[in-house]
C-alpha cells in the first residue's frame, strides 16, 4: 500500500476545489448606490413572470372550472402578488344579486330565498320592517277607528233587529203559556232554554221542581208547565237554528268588514314594496303576509299571542354596497365560516328554536360574483371544510345547512333554500399538497384548471441583484427600518444564494430575507448606527444559526469526550465517515455519521442493518438496493457472490432516510472486502447509480460545514476534507470561515464524478478501470483486489456446496437430527 502523506494523497483522485469555487461573493463595489435610501423601491413580485401570466388568465377568465391553485413555497410573495394583481387588474365580475331570507308560511322549517338587484336589500328590509312594525303597533288601533267602529255598531244593531224579528212572536207565545226564554251560559258557550215563570220571574227547571215538592207550586201549574214545554221544545229548536243563522251572517259580515279594513290599511305598505320590487317571489310573499295577518285578526288583541311581527321581516345574508368585485380572504376556513350557520336560542323548557332571522352567510356567499382566497393547508385541516367547498364549486349551489352539520343527538330546526353562487376560488399551497389533491380527489383537476406556479428561485445575475436591492428597499420603506449599506445588500444577496443552493440562482423566498433584514436593523440600532452594515447582516445570520444549533453543539461535545465515536484522523478498514443532516424549521445542520461494514463467507448478500431494524426510510432502502446493483456491475464475476456483508450506521438510534450516504456505503463495503483501509480524515456525501456515477444531493453546504466543525473541535490537521458530487460543485456557498480555512490549506473539498475517484482519494491507490467486461482490472488496483477476494470467498464456499449430506443411522434420534440439518442447510 502507498504511504499516507500529502504527496500520495494528491497524486490520485481529483484535486481539491479552489477557494473561488467554494463561495460566490457579491462585490459591493459593483452596486451603483451607497444605501437603500437611494434606491427606488420595487413593489412588484420579482422573478415570477409565468405565475403572473397564469394568475392574470385565471382572474379574467370566467369559464367553468377555472379556479386557481397558486403553487409555491411560503415566503415567495404569493399573497403579495395576488393582492397587487387584484388591485391592478380590477377584474370585471358578474353582477351578483343581494340575497335575503324570509319566512316560509307554508313550510316554516325551510325559509325562502329572495334574490334582489345589487344594493337593494337594505331598502327591501326597511320596507318590510315598516310593514311589520305597523302590524305590531298600529293595526289594532287602526281597526278601532271611529269609522270602523261605526260600521261595527251598525252591524250589531241590524243583528239585534233581526233577532227581535225572529224571537218576538215566540216570546209572546211563551208569555201567554207562562214560560220564558232564557240564555244560559255554559263554559265558553251559551244556549237558550225554556224556564217556567213563577211570580212573574223565570226559574230554572230544577228549582221549579223543588217548589212543586214544597207545595208552593200546585199540581195544575206543574202539569201545565210540562205540557207547554213539550209543545215549545220543537219550536225552540227551530228558533235556535234561525238565531244561529242570523249570528253567522252578521259574524261573517263583521269578519269581512275587518278583513276589508285590514287589507285596506295594509295596501299602502304592500304597494310600496311591490312598486319597488316587481318580482313574483316578492309578490307571493306579500300575499302570504297579508293573508297571515288576516288569519290572526281574532287573536290580535290577545296578550298571550305574543309578537308575531318577526315573521314579516327580512334577513339580509348578502348585500352589495358598491360596484367593486368582492375579494374575500378567509383565514379561518372552518365549515361554518365557509358555508354560514343558522343560530339557535334556548326557548321555553330549554328547547332550542331558530327562525329565518338567525341565518348567517359565510365567506362562500360573501364572495359570490368575486374571489375567495384560501390556504389549502387550513382548509384541509378543518373537518368537513374541503368536502363542502368542492361540492359548492361542483354544483354551483350553496347549502348553508348541509345534512352532515346536524349532529345525531340534535334536531335540524331549519333547512334554508340553497343559493346559486358564482365564486372563483384561489387556493394557495405547496407542491406536495397540489400533487396529493390531484391524486386523491377526482374533482380537483376539473375544478382547479389554472395552475400559477411560483418558483422559489430567480437568476443570480446583475438584474436579479438589482431586483433584490429594490425589494429590500421596499421592505425598509414599508416597515420604517434603517437603510442598508451596499455591503449589507451584498451580504443579503450572498445569503440568498446560500438558501437557493443552486448554481447561478438566488432564493425568491423573500420572507426569510425580510426576517434577516429586520434582525440586522435591530443589531445596528442597538449599536447606535443609523445604517445597517454587512457585519450586521453576517452577525444576524450567525445568531439565527446559533439559536437552532444546540443539538449540533451537544453532538460535538459528545464527540470530544468520546461518547460518540467518530475518527477524523488515521485509517481504518471497513469504516467511513458519512454525512447526515437534521433540521429545525428552515435551518439545517450537518454532522458526520460513522458507517461500518463487515464481510465473510456466506450467501446472505449485503444486509442493511437499518432496514432489518425497521429504521430505514424508503429512499434509503432504494439507495441500498442500488448499491447491490453497482457491486454486481463493478465485480462482474463468472460465479455468484459467496459472501455475507452487513452495513450499519453506528450509534444511530432513530430513523434514517435519503440516499446521500450510498456513495460512502459502497466505499466502506469495498474496504471491508479488500482489507484496504480508508482515510478517516475524509468524509463523503453523494448518491450513486448502478454504474458508479456520483449523483447530486441536497444540503451540501451544511454537510461540509458539519464535518468542518467536528474537525475544528478536535483539531484541524491540514489533510481533512469532504468529498461531494461534482454536480454539486456549483452549488457551494460555504460559510466564510470554512471557505477561508480551505483557502489557507487547512481543509479541503473534493468534487468527484465517479466511485473510482472516491476510492482513490480514500485509499491512496488506483481504483482500477477496465475497457470492457472481458478485460481485467489493472493488478493491485482496488477493484482488482476486490475481484480476487470475491473469487476467494467463492472458492472457500465451494466445499460447503459440494459436501454430501450425512448418512442416516438406524436410530430414530440420529435420523431426526440429520433431517433437521438438511432442512437448515
Amino acid at each position: 500500500m502507498l504511504p499516507m502523506n500529502d504527496e500520495a494523497t494528491d497524486r490520485l483522485g481529483p484535486p481539491p476545489l479552489s477557494a473561488a469555487d467554494l463561495r460566490w461573493r457579491c462585490d459591493p463595489s459593483s452596486l451603483d448606490f451607497e444605501t437603500t435610501a437611494e434606491i427606488e423601491p420595487i413593489d412588484d413580485v420579482i422573478g415570477q413572470e409565468t405565475a403572473v401570466e397564469a394568475l392574470q388568465f385565471g382572474l379574467e377568465s370566467r369559464a367553468a372550472g377555472q379556479n386557481i391553485f397558486v403553487r409555491g413555497l411560503s415566503g415567495t410573495g404569493r399573497m403579495t402578488l395576488l393582492r397587487r394583481l387584484l388591485e391592478e387588474l380590477q377584474p370585471t365580475c358578474p353582477q351578483a344579486q343581494d340575497r335575503v331570507f324570509v319566512h316560509n308560511f307554508s313550510t316554516a322549517e325551510r325559509p325562502r330565498l329572495i334574490s334582489l338587484p345589487p344594493g337593494s336589500a337594505r331598502q327591501f328590509k326597511r320596507l318590510l320592517d315598516r310593514l311589520a312594525d305597523f302590524v305590531r303597533d298600529d293595526l289594532g288601533p287602526a281597526l278601532s277607528a271611529d269609522g270602523v267602529m261605526a260600521r261595527k255598531t251598525s252591524l250589531e244593531e241590524a243583528a239585534q233587529e233581526e233577532v227581535k224579528t225572529v224571537v218576538g212572536p215566540f216570546e209572546d207565545a211563551l208569555k201567554e203559556a207562562g214560560l220564558a226564554l232564557v240564555t244560559v251560559q255554559a263554559g265558553s258557550g251559551a244556549h237558550t232554554s225554556l224556564f217556567p215563570v213563577v211570580g212573574e220571574k223565570p226559574v230554572p227547571p230544577e228549582q221549579f221542581e223543588q217548589l212543586h215538592a214544597k207545595g208552593e207550586v200546585d199540581d195544575a201549574q206543574h202539569e201545565r208547565y210540562h205540557e207547554q214545554r213539550q209543545t215549545f221544545d220543537s219550536r225552540l229548536h227551530d228558533l235556535n237554528r234561525q238565531l244561529n243563522e242570523v249570528r253567522q251572517k252578521y259574524s261573517e259580515a263583521f269578519r269581512k268588514l275587518l278583513e276589508s279594513e285590514t287589507r285596506a290599511v295594509l295596501w299602502d305598505f304592500v304597494d310600496r314594496v311591490q312598486s319597488a320590487f316587481p318580482d313574483d317571489r316578492v309578490r307571493e310573499l306579500l300575499t302570504q303576509i297579508t293573508d297571515d295577518v288576516v288569519d290572526r285578526l281574532p287573536s290580535l288583541d290577545d296578550e298571550q299571542t305574543g309578537d308575531f311581527s318577526s315573521l314579516y321581516r327580512a334577513n339580509i345574508v348578502l348585500e352589495h354596497t358598491d360596484d367593486l368585485c368582492p375579494i374575500i380572504v378567509e383565514n379561518t376556513p372552518t365549515m361554518t365560516n365557509l358555508l354560514g350557520v343558522v343560530e339557535r336560542e334556548a326557548g321555553p323548557m330549554g328547547i332550542s328554536r331558530s327562525d329565518h332571522l338567525m341565518i348567517r352567510g359565510g365567506s362562500l356567499l360573501r364572495a359570490d360574483g368575486g374571489y375567495l382566497v384560501l390556504d389549502a393547508r387550513d382548509v384541509l385541516s378543518e373537518v368537513g371544510a374541503w368536502k363542502v367547498l368542492m361540492r359548492t364549486l361542483r354544483t354551483g349551489r350553496l347549502e348553508i345547512i348541509p345534512p352532515e352539520m346536524t349532529l345525531p343527538w340534535t334536531q335540524q330546526l331549519l333547512n334554508p333554500e340553497p343559493i346559486d353562487v358564482d365564486v372563483r376560488v384561489i387556493l394557495l399551497g405547496d407542491a406536495q399538497t397540489y400533487f396529493t389533491l390531484d391524486q386523491v380527489d377526482p374533482d380537483f383537476p376539473q375544478l382547479f384548471k389554472v395552475l400559477a406556479d411560483f418558483s422559489s428561485m430567480i437568476d443570480r445575475d446583475e438584474h436579479g441583484i438589482a431586483q433584490y436591492a429594490g425589494v429590500i428597499a421596499r421592505i425598509v420603506r414599508e416597515e420604517q427600518l434603517l437603510p442598508l449599506h451596499r455591503d449589507a445588500i451584498g451580504a443579503v444577496v450572498e445569503h440568498g444564494a446560500r438558501i437557493a443552493e443552486r448554481r447561478g440562482k438566488l432564493t425568491a423566498r423573500f420572507g426569510r430575507l425580510a426576517d434577516l433584514v429586520r434582525e440586522s436593523t435591530f443589531l445596528a440600532g442597538r449599536a447606535g448606527r443609523s445604517v445597517v452594515t454587512g457585519d450586521d447582516v453576517l452577525d444576524s445570520v450567525q445568531r439565527t444559526k446559533r439559536r437552532a444549533d444546540l443539538p449540533s453543539r451537544r453532538f460535538r461535545e459528545l464527540l470530544v469526550d468520546g461518547t460518540v465515536r467518530v475518527q477524523t484522523t488515521g485509517e481504518c478498514v471497513g469504516q467511513i465517515n458519512g454525512l447526515a443532516v437534521s433540521s429545525s424549521g428552515p435551518l439545517i445542520s450537518g454532522f458526520p455519521a460513522r458507517i461500518t461494514a463487515t464481510i465473510g463467507v456466506g450467501s446472505a448478500g449485503v444486509i442493511n442493518i437499518e432496514r432489518e431494524a425497521a429504521l430505514s426510510g424508503a429512499i434509503h432502502t432504494k439507495g441500498f438496493y442500488i448499491l447491490g446493483g453497482l457491486l454486481r456491475h463493478l465485480l462482474h464475476t463468472d460465479h455468484p457472490f459467496a459472501f455475507s456483508a452487513s452495513i450499519a450506521f453506528e450509534q444511530s438510534y432513530g430513523g434514517i432516510d435519503g440516499d446521500s450516504a450510498s456513495g460512502a456505503e459502497i466505499c466502506c463495503l469495498l474496504s471491508a472486502l479488500t482489507g484496504l483501509p480508508l482515510r478517516q480524515d475524509l468524509a463523503m456525501t453523494g448518491a450513486i447509480d448502478q454504474f458508479g456515477n456520483i449523483m447530486a444531493i441536497g444540503a451540501v453546504n451544511e454537510k461540509i460545514e458539519g464535518f468542518y466543525d467536528v474537525c475544528s473541535e478536535v483539531g484541524l490537521t491540514g489533510t481533512q476534507g469532504v468529498l461531494i458530487p461534482r454536480a454539486n460543485a456549483g452549488d457551494l456557498m460555504l460559510r466564510p470561515d470554512v471557505a477561508d480555512a480551505c483557502a489557507e490549506g487547512r481543509f479541503r473539498v473534493y468534487a468527484v464524478e465517479s466511485i473510482h475517484e472516491a476510492l482513490e482519494l480514500f485509499m491512496a491507490r488506483p481504483a482500477g478501470r477496465r475497457e470492457s467486461l472481458d478485460h481485467d482490472y489493472p493488478a493491485n488496483s482496488v477493484l482488482a483486489m476486490a475481484m480476487e477476494q470475491a473469487h476467494r470467498y467463492w472458492k472457500q464456499a465451494a466445499p460447503r456446496r459440494t459436501a454430501p449430506p450425512p448418512q442416516a443411522t438406524n436410530t430414530e434420534t440420529d435420523a431426526d437430527t440429520t433431517a433437521q440439518a438438511n432442512e437448515t442447510e
